[in-house]
This record gives C-alpha cells, sequence and structure tokens, in this order.
C-alpha cells in the first residue's frame, strides 16, 4: 500500500494541505497514520476518500454535511454527479488518477472505452486524456508520482491512440495533403504528435510519421524524398535560443516547397520572427483551427 506526504495529497487532490489539516481536525474525516518521527502520511483509502470530498464540496455540498456521510453515502452522492458532464469528466479524471497510482490496466481500459463508446475518441482525447496529462504533468514536477507509474499510464494512453489510428483507411480527397510529422532530437513525448496523426488521417490527410528524436540531417533526406506539403513538429525540450532559432532556419531554408507547422512550449517562449514557411500554433485549440482550415479553404 503507497503512502502519501501531506504535500502529495495536496497536489493529487488540490486540496490545499491547511484545509486537509481542517478536515482532519474539526470533522475527523479520515484518520492518517504517523511515522516514528511522528509525520502524518495517507493512504491509498485516504487519497480516494479525500479525493471524493473534494469533489462533493466543489459542485455545492457543505463539508459539515459531508462530514456527516458514511463512506458508502459519500459513494452515492458521487454517483449523482454522473448527470453533470463537468463533474463527470472530474470523476473520470480522478479514477484514472488511481488507475496511474495503483497501475491497474484494466480499471484505464474501462473508463477510456466507455468513454470512447459514449463520447468518440476525439471529444474522450479533448475532454479527458488531455485535463489529465496535465494533472500528470502537475503531479511530476511536484514529485507525487515516480517515473514508472507516469511511463505506464502514457504508454497505456500511446496504445490507444496507435489503435485508433489503424482504425483510419485512407482515401485521397479533392483536399487530401501529405504531412510529415517528427520530433527532433532529445524529444521522447509524442502523445500529442500520434493524436494529430490521427486527426490528420481522420480527414483524409497522407501521414509520414517518423516518430521521436530525429537528427535533422537524416529528416532533411526525407523531406527532399518526399516533398511533403505540410511538415509539423513540437519543441519542449531546453535549448539555446540560438540553437533553435539555427534549428528553425535550417528547416526552413531546406523545405522551401513546405509549409512548416511547429508548437510546443519553446515557440510559445520565442519572440523572434519566424522564416515565411513556418507558422506558430500555441496551443491544442490552434492546432485543431489549422488542420480544419485546410479541408475548409480546399474544398470551399
Amino acid at each position: 500500500m503507497a503512502q502519501y506526504s501531506i504535500r502529495e495529497i495536496e497536489y493529487l487532490s488540490g486540496v490545499r494541505a491547511h484545509t486537509i489539516r481542517i478536515w482532519e481536525q474539526r470533522y475527523a474525516m479520515f484518520h492518517p497514520q504517523r511515522t516514528d518521527t511522528n509525520i502524518r502520511y495517507y493512504s491509498d483509502c485516504d487519497l480516494k476518500l479525500i479525493l471524493n470530498i473534494a469533489l462533493l464540496n466543489k459542485h455545492g455540498y457543505k463539508i459539515g454535511h459531508i462530514a456527516r456521510m458514511k463512506e458508502h453515502e459519500i459513494a452515492q452522492h458521487i454517483k449523482k454527479l454522473d448527470k453533470d458532464e463537468y463533474a463527470k469528466n472530474e470523476l473520470q479524471i480522478n479514477a484514472l488518477t488511481m488507475a496511474m497510482i495503483d497501475l491497474e490496466e484494466e480499471k484505464f481500459e474501462k473508463i477510456i472505452s466507455t468513454a470512447i463508446l459514449q463520447n468518440g475518441f476525439e471529444n474522450t482525447m479533448f475532454n479527458l486524456i488531455y485535463p489529465f496529462l496535465d494533472k500528470i504533468g502537475i503531479m511530476w514536477m511536484t514529485g507525487s508520482i515516480n517515473p514508472a507509474q507516469e511511463h505506464f499510464i502514457t504508454n497505456l494512453i500511446r496504445q490507444k491512440i496507435i489503435v485508433a489510428i489503424d482504425g483510419q483507411s485512407y482515401q485521397q480527397q479533392p483536399h487530401s495533403k501529405q504531412f510529415l510529422l517528427f520530433l527532433p532530437e532529445n524529444e521522447m513525448h509524442e502523445i500529442s504528435l500520434l493524436f494529430l496523426a490521427y486527426m490528420l488521417k481522420a480527414r483524409q490527410h497522407r501521414v509520414i510519421y517518423l516518430g521521436a528524436n530525429i537528427p535533422l540531417g537524416d529528416l532533411l533526406e526525407i523531406v527532399n524524398i518526399r516533398k511533403p506539403d505540410y511538415i509539423y513538429s513540437i519543441l519542449t525540450s531546453t535549448l539555446s535560443k540560438n540553437y533553435l532559432k539555427d534549428y528553425i532556419g535550417r528547416l526552413a531554408q531546406h523545405s522551401p516547397s513546405s509549409q512548416i507547422a511547429l508548437s510546443g512550449q519553446r515557440i510559445c517562449d520565442l519572440a523572434e520572427p519566424l522564416p515565411n514557411n513556418v507558422v506558430a500554433l500555441k496551443c491544442l485549440g490552434e492546432i485543431t483551427q489549422f488542420i480544419q482550415s485546410l479541408s475548409n479553404t480546399t474544398t470551399s
């Protein structure tokens, strides 16, 4: 059974440590254990209970009222929140969090498969997976999860996207374009790149998917062979400004017939003007609008 400090509980639940102490001391809602040095720690059961209490409290339940509930009553009221779409997403994110912490693939599979069946794959990615990944990012930065847990859940998400991509068949349309997707050297997190490949294929664009950690020289050879209409990449690694500017410049210079689209934190931070054949897409919404505009402008 895992053990969590009050700071880890704070980051996992979004409830401030001070508030957690009040819930514990004033309402005796849970009873953390103590180490030999008298530092409180919390169990998996405590974490699940705190997540449920926080969700009910956020959706209008007074904490004094929640404190009088038995655990099964709390669970019953949690189920009622399923009718509220926003609360339902939070419930699913909490459940995915516990699946990650407990390394439970079956639980992950049930949550995601149900969401896809009810809402479709893209809506599940936008409304469930990406908010969950944002939460993972915060947990990673604060040390609330270890690398094994993060790799476990992101690999499961990666597998889901690959299965969705495999389910797409390409039939050339008047608006179809050819995209070359890649991540540069030292860029390894390809979930967003894979999802973009899915969205492009679902809209009948041809995708050349190179994946992660591609040296620039190798990339330019492929560009010269295939001459794609569009090149897309994500830049998040810590690179010097001069190196980043030189990298983008070389990519643009050696791909004169291609439109290059770049996103990622490094692109958001870049103040310098971009070459004429390079466009910055600074959020998922801009990326989606960009893809949609390809169909609209060509078929109109």
